[in-house]
Parts: C-alpha cells; sequence; structure tokens
C-alpha cells in the first residue's frame, strides 16, 4: 500500500483535478499526503544576488519575501482543498528550491509523487521554465513512481480497470512493482503487448504468459492483450484504455542522458501527453 503520496502545489489551473486523484489515493489507502511547493528559489539566487549588485530576482513575485509569502498561501489553499475532500492526514512542505529539485528530494521520502499531465505542444507562457517537463523529470531521475493526472481527471476510480503496457524491459518491471498497490484493488487488469512479435526474445514461447502468472500470484486478476498494430506504441496503449473504460495506466519511462540532459523515448512522451487516464510511470 501507499502510505505517503506527495502532490505538487503550484496554484496552476490543473491542481484541482490532481489533488482530487491523490486525496482519493490517500483515503483509499490509509496514506498521508503531503502538499509540496517550491520557492523557486535556489542558492544560485543568493549568489548571484549578493555578487552583483541589480541582478533580477525571479518572476512573477519582486523579492525573496514575496516568493515565500506566495508558496505559502498556495499550501494554506491546499491544506483547506485537501480537508473539504475529506484528506485526515496531511501536512505541507515549502522548499526553498526550484519545484524540480523540491520534488526530487520528497520523492525519496514518499510511496508515490502525483503530478499533472503537461498540454501538447508549446507550454504555457505563465509557467516558469524550473516547473516545465515535471513528470519526465521525476519519472527519469527521482527514486519512486509517478502518477501523471490528466487535466480532465474528476473522480473517477482509481484504477477501476487497468491497462499496463509491458515490453520484457526492467523499466515496464518497475512501474508493474511500483503499480501493484494498485493493480490488486483494479477490476481488471489488461498485460498488453504491442506487437510482441518484435522483442520475442524477451517475450519467450507464449508472450506474456510469466508476467500474467506474477500478476496473479500477487491476487491481480489479469488478462493478456497483445495487439498487433502499426500505430505507435505509446498510441495503441491509450487507445487500448479508451476501449475498454481503463481508471489507470502503467508504463515503463524511457530515456537516456545525451549531454547531461534527458531525452524520452517516444512511446512514453506519447503517453506523457496524451494519456486519457492517471498514467503510473517508473523507470
Amino acid at each position: 500500500m501507499y502510505k505517503t503520496i506527495v502532490v505538487h502545489v503550484d496554484g496552476g489551473p490543473d491542481q484541482d483535478s490532481r489533488l482530487r486523484a491523490a486525496a482519493l489515493l490517500a483515503k483509499e489507502h490509509g496514506a498521508h499526503l503531503v502538499g509540496s511547493a517550491a520557492t523557486g528559489i535556489s542558492w544560485v539566487n543568493y549568489a548571484l544576488l549578493a555578487g552583483s549588485a541589480g541582478v533580477p530576482v525571479p518572476e512573477p513575485e519582486s523579492d525573496f519575501h514575496g516568493l515565500r509569502e506566495a508558496a505559502r498561501a498556495r499550501l494554506d489553499a491546499f491544506l483547506r482543498a485537501a480537508g473539504r475532500l475529506g484528506v485526515d492526514s496531511l501536512e505541507t512542505r515549502m522548499a526553498e528550491a526550484d519545484p524540480r529539485d523540491a520534488l526530487l528530494l520528497e520523492s525519496r521520502y514518499a510511496d508515490l509523487v502525483v503530478l499533472s499531465q503537461e498540454h501538447a505542444g508549446a507550454p504555457a507562457p505563465a509557467l516558469a521554465a524550473q516547473a516545465r517537463h515535471l513528470p519526465e523529470f521525476l519519472a527519469l531521475r527521482g527514486a519512486r513512481p509517478v502518477l501523471v493526472v490528466p487535466a480532465r481527471y474528476e473522480d473517477a476510480a482509481i484504477p477501476g480497470a487497468a491497462v499496463v503496457g509491458w515490453d520484457g524491459s526492467m523499466q515496464a518491471m518497475r512501474a508493474i512493482a511500483a503499480a501493484l498497490p494498485l493493480l490488486r484493488r483494479a477490476e481488471n487488469v489488461k498485460l498488453a503487448l504491442i506487437n510482441p512479435d518484435r522483442l520475442s526474445e524477451l517475450h519467450g514461447e507464449d508472450p506474456g504468459a510469466d508476467m500474467a502468472l506474477y500478476l496473479a500470484r500477487h491476487g491481480v486478476r489479469v488478462e493478456v492483450v497483445c495487439e498487433r498494430t502499426n500505430l505507435p506504441v505509446g498510441a495503441a496503449l491509450a487507445a487500448l484504455a479508451r476501449d475498454c473504460d481503463a481508471g489507470l495506466m502503467v508504463a515503463g519511462a524511457f530515456g537516456h542522458s545525451r549531454y547531461r540532459e534527458w531525452v524520452l523515448g517516444g512511446a512514453t512522451r506519447e503517453l506523457l501527453e496524451r494519456a486519457p487516464v492517471p498514467l503510473l510511470l517508473a523507470h
């Protein structure tokens, strides 16, 4: 079970949907909910101000005090909203850091991190650069699984039914292990293999059979689904989730390091941008 759940608190338009998802899980699992807000102030900001007069401070507030006050106001609003949603055990954390570093640290001491799905295409102009691409940053660098919640999520059961992407990879194995507390509660789980013939060396003679047996031994009601399609993997998984009215998707997060920057694989990016339901990722 998940006993500590961290949710990103930024006061943005998508916060309500991810908070409702986080609150639902906290109540179902008897978990402690942590609201994490970042001031955007880092040691770099301090160093710049100490070393050079007139260096601009972060926007939108004009000074560090304003940034702290704004973060505190967001956390106070989070406490009121989480209380209205019936969460009994909760706290707030304010970090003197940018959101990526703050959540990366918080993830070390949690079971799950809840974030919002970023909109496909150009990011919102008001979104600070340090807050962009949070889901992929935390999924690829964080110590814990990330639940990415679409903006249109309301109060659907998580998981309800679930679609799990399985390709035999280590990333997919870690995502499945991280999702077990949810998969055990699922009405049914579709273990989805997309074009498994292309990865026959990972799947063996009976694709999906061994992982299905592993899940069944953990009390998961599982069905193997082999999809042969010309669609990209991410699109095929999303289509299956829509067709079976799933409440959860589970997938491994793929990426590689290039000049110290993380670059996502195509399937992971497709899912992050377009998953129709909450998506659990682990790397």
